[in-house]
């Protein structure tokens, strides 16, 4: 427990840092959209590629993605009953609502927290090919069509392979399934991208809550307390139970509910800015559910975390 305790308090150290920058407008006010895109297109990359190159595949690809991803989807449909039952919002908004409640923040969130918390970065890389690969594809077809009536088949089917996490993902695992001798010279290089990974997600972080006023009137509060719900304490019970059921425990069944409860993904509020339906939802949703997680971790590893 001591060492979840000293890996979530560094994780609050940095993001602290990250939000007294922004306060105090270091960088000046696009720093925090630099630092993102440079952890995006070039850090976080470099870190999955030499995690995965060197992983127990058989650890990453076991039934903790099952667990993952079941619990994405039921907690997305229970959020799509009450949407149904009380909300009653257009298709586009939605399914901006179903992604806040199951489309985890593996990459700025998850990452930290697998490196710092559960030990390695291997366990975050199943569930961010599952949301790129499968639900984000997914997600973004029902907004086009939802949104415009039409939809690009061609940007659909092409979005995963121009995403850099994924083909550093795919690389990652070719290394480590093939046997490919790959010389020490030439992941050094990777190494110390990646190193610098997680401060600078965690930093652009920080800066992005400099000024976050969330909850304000007429911007569907019912939708977005849902949505918060589901995500922060609905999803990693479902997770917990699913996992018991697949017969996880120890450090595995805390990796499982631990992932479950990381808060939205910031991607939620890039699809609803690129379509402008339901941006206010996917802005508090994923602030919200950001601020709770912080609890709900530290109460997940109070109880789950090996001793």
């Amino acid at each position: 427990m001591g060492g979840v305790l000293t890996g979530f308090g560094i994780i609050a150290f940095v993001i602290l840092v990250g939000y007294l920058a922004g306060r105090a407008g270091i960088g000046g006010p696009s720093a925090g959209f630099v630092l993102n895109r440079i952890a995006f297109f070039v850090t976080n990359p470099a870190l999955l590629f030499v995690t995965l190159a060197h992983a127990d595949l058989r650890v990453v690809f076991s039934s903790q993605l099952l667990v993952g991803g079941i619990a994405a989807v039921l907690s997305g449909g229970l959020y799509l009953l009450l949407s149904r039952l009380f909300f009653r919002r257009p298709v586009p908004e939605t399914t901006i609502g179903i992604l806040g409640s199951g489309y985890v923040n593996a990459n700025n969130i998850g990452l930290p927290v697998a490196v710092y918390v559960l030990g390695s970065a291997s366990y975050v890389a199943p569930v961010l090919l599952l949301q790129l690969i499968v639900f984000a594809p997914v997600a973004l077809t029902v907004l086009d069509i939802g949104s415009r009536g039409t939809v690009s088949l061609r940007s659909i089917l092409t979005q995963p392979v121009r995403n850099p996490m994924i083909i550093a993902s795919v690389l990652g695992i070719l290394v480590d399934v093939t046997g490919l001798p790959v010389p020490e010279a030439v992941f050094q290089p990777f190494e110390l991208l990646g190193g610098a990974a997680v401060p600078l997600v965690l930093m652009a972080f920080g800066m992005s809550l400099h000024g976050s006023r969330p909850l304000q009137a007429g911007h569907g509060r019912a939708e977005i307390v849902t949505g918060v719900v589901l995500k922060t304490a609905v999803m990693p019970v479902i997770a917990f139970l699913l996992a018991r059921a697949f017969g996880l425990d120890g450090h595995a069944l805390f990796a499982a509910v631990a992932l479950a409860a990381l808060p939205t993904a910031q991607n939620v509020f890039n699809f609803a800015a690129r379509y402008d339906r339901g941006v206010a939802v996917a802005r508090d949703t994923v602030l919200l559910t950001t601020m709770f997680a912080v609890p709900a971790l530290l109460l997940i590893a109070a109880v789950l975390a090996p001793a």
